[in-house]
């Protein structure tokens, strides 16, 4: 699993170092989950994760002021003698003198953040499981079309990129070209992204690299996008028995969640943006309920059963 520096949560959250005199470049943070010590803080340090991010909410601040200042350094003690990257006090709560003294000892920053413990939590815990997901690298184009993540895959030169550049046009938006980094954030979710080198840029041949939001404005661009469905360009063999009914659905997997694909053959008059709307469109209606091949096996079913009874 990748970490992420302390430096960045405290960009991103906006905290207070507490503790100027520690260095937090070196600090990285392994683990999306976090830990409010109030056992730890009563004295049981048994299955403590110290790994993991220290939050001190409201509950936990009371009964720390609430020990008597032998007890507090006692269990102080012991709780910075765990390798904690860094605790955080929510609601702009501030750590008592003894905290403080032992925090420093121990090099372990202290965090301030304005707000409150859950909130905090929730946004913290939503960043980490996307920046600390399980991440690979694919080849091939990943859209927003119509609200739906379609991430185009096939040979190299096959039209993924023109395909693209025309769904844009059209005016859905482009989250990135040639290289889609996924990142697994649930066992339903997987997230897409461009690198950094390649972001909102396009490669066609014969023509070079564009720079679709300098083209078609930061309207035409997103940074990320939730997989729904994979395309996949393949060109047209007339011996291959290809789907014409979508009874059944095709899945291909990547870290381990299936995601719905589709195999288009390609060949000349074929519009591939049309057929990438028409697939998201009907996507998104088979989420809502609605599946047009059932819809026609059962009025076919229903036809047949009418020419029964009039025979009989």
């Amino acid at each position: 699993m990748d970490s992420v520096t302390l430096t960045r949560l405290i960009e991103k959250m906006k905290l207070e170092n507490l503790t100027p005199e520690i260095e937090v470049k070196g600090i990285r943070i392994t683990q999306p989950d976090i830990n409010r010590p109030a056992l730890q803080m009563a004295g049981y340090f048994e299955h403590f994760d110290a790994t993991r991010l220290q939050i001190i909410g409201f509950v936990e601040y009371t009964y720390m002021e609430g020990l008597p200042d032998e007890r507090k350094r006692e269990v102080y003690e012991e709780f910075m003698g765990y390798d904690v990257p860094a605790v955080v006090f929510c609601r702009e709560l501030k750590p008592d003198p003894v905290f403080q003294e032992l925090a420093i000892k121990h090099r372990i920053p202290l965090l301030s953040s304005k707000k409150t413990t859950s909130a905090f939590m929730a946004e913290s815990i939503r960043w980490l499981n996307v920046k600390l997901a399980p991440c690979i690298s694919v080849h091939g184009v990943l859209v927003d079309v119509f609200g739906e993540g379609v991430l185009i895959t096939g040979e190299s030169g096959i039209g993924k990129s023109e395909a693209a550049l025309e769904l844009v046009k059209r005016g859905h938006r482009l989250v990135t070209d040639d290289v889609v980094e996924l990142r697994k954030v649930s066992d339903d979710t997987l997230i897409g992204s461009a690198p950094d080198v390649t972001k909102n840029l396009i490669e066609l041949r014969g023509i070079g690299i564009v720079d679709v939001k300098a083209m078609f404005g930061a309207s035409a661009v997103k940074d990320t996008q939730n997989i729904d469905l994979v395309i996949n360009l393949e060109d047209w063999d007339k011996d291959k028995e290809y789907d014409r009914l979508g009874l059944e659905e095709n899945y291909t997997e990547y870290l381990g969640n299936k995601i719905v694909c589709h195999n288009i053959p390609i060949r000349p008059g074929r519009n591939l943006s049309i057929i990438c709307e028409s697939a998201a469109v009907n996507h998104r209606q088979k989420k809502m309920g609605y599946n047009a091949a059932q819809e026609l096996y059962n009025r076919v079913q229903n036809s047949l059963a009418r020419k029964r009874d009039d025979e009989e």
